[in-house]
């Protein structure tokens, strides 16, 4: 009969060290949980403040002044725009003539029966009682 209450003993005393084990370690996650909010929480403040600088130093008031200041841009008049006739000669084609568009063969070589986009079914897939 001692060697029974020993061993139960023995067995309520593991079982206290290994609930104790398990209570350490939810405590210890929960600390990490907790220190991951807090970094989440200063990205987020530095995510936004950073997002207000870029807003502030994006401000086109502020560019218009820093342009001005900085820049010696003059308006545009109408006598700075020049005739179609004074632009270059169009560059020379390396293609063969008589030869195809690579591109438009491409195009034509697709079979619009093929074409499927999203979760719509084309008219071909359909049964005939659903068309």
């Amino acid at each position: 009969m001692r060697i029974i209450h020993l061993l139960v003993i023995g067995v309520l005393v593991f079982a206290a060290a290994y609930v104790y084990r398990i209570k350490m370690e939810s405590t210890v996650r929960t600390e990490k949980v907790l220190r991951l909010h807090a970094d989440i929480r200063e990205q987020r403040d530095a995510i936004a403040s950073l997002r207000a600088e870029w807003a502030k130093l994006d401000a086109p008031m502020r560019l218009q002044g820093l342009a001005e200041r900085h820049l010696k841009l003059q308006p545009m008049t109408a006598q700075q725009f020049d005739n179609l006739k004074n632009l270059p000669d169009r560059p020379p084609s390396f293609a063969r003539p008589g030869t195809p568009d690579p591109i438009g063969a491409m195009l034509n070589s697709i079979d619009p029966n093929d074409i499927v986009t999203g979760s719509v079914k084309d008219k071909v897939d359909q049964p005939e009682d659903q068309q």
